[in-house]
Order: C-alpha cells, then structure tokens, then sequence
C-alpha cells in the first residue's frame, strides 16, 4: 500500500526505530527477482557444467576404449643364415700323390739315409740293401754268358769251313743243314744269356731304394739289419712318401647340393687347429655318378700348399655351395602352429595380419631356417597370440632404446 491510501484512511506512515522510513517494497520485489535471476543462473550454469563433464568423461571413456582395444606386437626382420649360402663337409687332406714304397729285391738292409719329416727330391737315395743271393746269380749269369759266347764262335767257325766244303762237294747238304743249325741255336742261346744277364742287373739296381718323386718321408718301417722280402704281397713297405704341395681333399656332397658345384669352382678349406686362417682351392675333379649307398657326390679339391703350413692325413672342413638361394633364419618364437601346418604371422604396411605358411629347412634351436614362404623384407610378429588370425589389425611397437651400460 502506498502512503498516499495510508493517508486517505487516516493511517499514520510507521517510522523504523532509528526514525527512518521503511523502505518502498517494489524495490524489495525487484531486489527479490534478482536474486532469484542469479540463483537460476547459476542453476543452469551448474547444469551446464555437469552435461559438459559427463560428454568430456563419456568421449574420454570411448578413447580409452579404442586406445585398449589396439593391439601392439614386436616386429623383427629375417636374417640370411650364415655362410651365404655354403655349407661345410668334413674331408681329409691327402697328398697330391702318396706312395708306399715296397723293395724290388730281397735282402738285408745296409743303410738307410732318410728319415720321417725329411723332403727328399726325385730319384734322391733313401736306403741301400745288400742282396748276396743276386750278385751271385748275375755272376753265375755272365759265366754263363760267356761260356754261351764261346760255343758260338766255335759253331759260326765251323758253319764257315762247312760252307766251303760243301762248295767243294766235299760234304753233303744235310751235314751243312746240321751245321747252320747248330751255329743259329748258339745265337739264339747267347741271347737269352744275355737277357738274363741284363734281368739280374736290372734286379740288382733294386739294392737302391730311390724316391719316385719329390715329397716327404712319412714313416720309415725298417731298420739297418732287418731282412726284406722283394715285393708287397707279404712285406711291408719300407717308406713311406708324400707331396704335399699341392694337396687332395676328397669330399662327399650330398645328392640335394650336387647341382651347384662346377668343376674350377673356388672353395674355402679350414682347420680347426689354424683358427681365422683360411685356405683357398679349387674343384679339380667331380665323380659322374652319385654313389648309390650313400647318395653323394664325390668331389676333388686341389688346394694348394706352399708353406706347408697343412700337413697331410689332416681332418679339415670344405666350405661349398650349397643352396642357389640362402636360408633365412627366424627366432623360434616366432612359429605358429596350425592343424594346415607351420606358419608365421607378417604385417604388412597397412598393419594387416597375414599367416605365410613356411618350409622348414633346419631347426636351430633358438632359430629356425627357413627354407621358402617368407622373403629378407618381411616384417615377422615375434610371440605371437594364438588367437591372431589373417585380417587382423595391429599396430607395430615402436622399438626400446638400447640402456647403456653403466660404468
């Protein structure tokens, strides 16, 4: 009510304690509208906040969501096997050319010359035998021989005066036919007195023990004294020689590899003994046929030996070739086994899973060498799960730095 109606009704205006006048009340309904006004907004912006809370934490539940539901594998890349494609056989050096030597005559031995490890030239005198029963069988030779000789000059002596005779008519045909035979039987036995004359002399040079050729002595099976028998049938040898410049090695390539060797072919020889020396050959000589019981080829390697740093009879290993193609290794880990067969899990630029199906050619271990079905630029899951399948998409964890050692 206004002061105005107050008045008209003769109703004193009330004064406040402190004799001011109350305030008009539609400045408290316009104070009161206000302050409603702000509570509402602050009501709406509240709300406001709240509905953007709940879609920020709803967007940040469905990123989690995706973000949980990629999946992150390790990735490695095939390594060539090591030997680029070789493969080591074992083989045995042997001399270019080897040789027992056994004694042409039968004896004693006088003296020897040349012991083992000695490198000994062609022809060069290893040993001497004393051969009693042949000199004495040559001089009985000759004797014979002699007295050969003799009968012959007397029966061509008198074969001449028998020619004359019969020219004379003094004897008959027949007495000259004898005479000429006996004359030309007389040749006949001069010349075998004489082969066996130039038998026992050639038998008697047996008394020297020479090389055959240039080498080394590798055993010596005899001693000044000892009796030898003439041949190898029952004997045994009394040196044994060697050249080891240059050397054999016979291998046996299996049938699967016997396609990719030629002969001229460089090849690598080591040793066990000669650590981080290598030995360069080359194929001299391939077999023609593999060998049915064992289903390899037998090849010659000429490999030369200057310094003799190899010694013969030595157990070596051959490096050949072996494959057209080198085998790529993979960590075991990385096989998946499926009711089809071996696989490997490949992702390919697009993070898309696809199962190889491999072959095999040797289990390492730790690594497997595979034979086909992957190729050197394949990115290969390391552990995989066994629920992955072919489709399915994955993300390539990002590589760890290596930590450095501390000091």
């Amino acid at each position: 009510m206004t002061e105005k109606s107050h008045a008209s009704l003769a109703i004193p205006a009330r004064d406040t304690e402190d004799g001011h006048a109350l305030p008009p009340r539609g400045r408290e309904w316009k104070r009161a509208k206000i302050a409603v006004i702000v509570v509402l907004v602050l009501l709406v912006l509240g709300a406001g906040r709240t509905v953007v809370s709940d879609v920020m934490q709803s967007h940040s539940v469905a990123a989690t969501s995706q973000q949980n539901a990629k999946v992150y594998v390790n990735v490695i890349l095939p390594k060539q096997a090591v030997g680029g494609g070789n493969t080591l056989l074992p083989g045995t050096l042997r001399g270019y050319v080897e040789s027992p030597i056994y004694a042409r005559a039968t004896g004693y031995l006088l003296h020897w010359y040349a012991d083992i490890g000695t490198r000994v030239k062609q022809g060069q005198l290893l040993a001497d035998l004393d051969t009693p029963e042949i000199d004495q069988e040559l001089a009985q030779a000759v004797a014979q021989r002699d007295q050969t000789s003799s009968s012959l000059v007397l029966a061509k002596s008198s074969f001449d005066r028998w020619q004359q005779l019969r020219q004379r008519d003094a004897v008959s045909q027949q007495e000259l036919d004898e005479r000429q035979s006996t004359y030309t039987q007389d040749v006949a036995n001069l010349a075998a007195a004489n082969a066996n004359v130039q038998r026992l002399k050639q038998l008697e040079s047996f008394k020297r023990i020479v090389a055959p050729f240039a080498g080394v002595v590798t055993q010596r099976n005899v001693d000044v004294g000892d009796l030898i028998d003439a041949g190898s049938g029952a004997s045994r040898a009394l040196f044994a020689l060697a050249q080891s410049d240059p050397l054999r090695v016979y291998v046996q390539l299996p049938q699967a590899y016997a396609q990719n060797v030629t002969q001229g072919q460089d090849v690598i020889v080591t040793q066990a003994e000669l650590p981080g020396q290598q030995f360069h050959g080359s194929i001299a000589h391939i077999s023609g046929a593999i060998d049915v019981p064992t289903r390899s080829l037998q090849i010659e390697v000429r490999l030369p030996n200057p310094d003799s740093k190899l010694r013969p009879g030595a157990y070596v290993q051959v490096s050949l070739p072996a494959t057209v193609r080198a085998p790529l290794l993979v960590p075991g880990n990385a096989l998946l086994f499926r009711s089809e067969g071996p696989r490997v899990a490949v992702v390919d630029q697009n993070g898309k899973v696809d199962l190889r199906k491999i072959v095999i050619a040797q289990d390492l271990g730790q690594s497997l060498e595979i034979e086909s079905g992957i190729e050197a630029t394949d990115k290969i899951i390391i552990n995989p799960s066994d629920s992955i399948a072919d489709g399915d998409h994955v993300l390539i964890a990002p590589q760890q730095p290596a930590k450095k050692g501390t000091s």
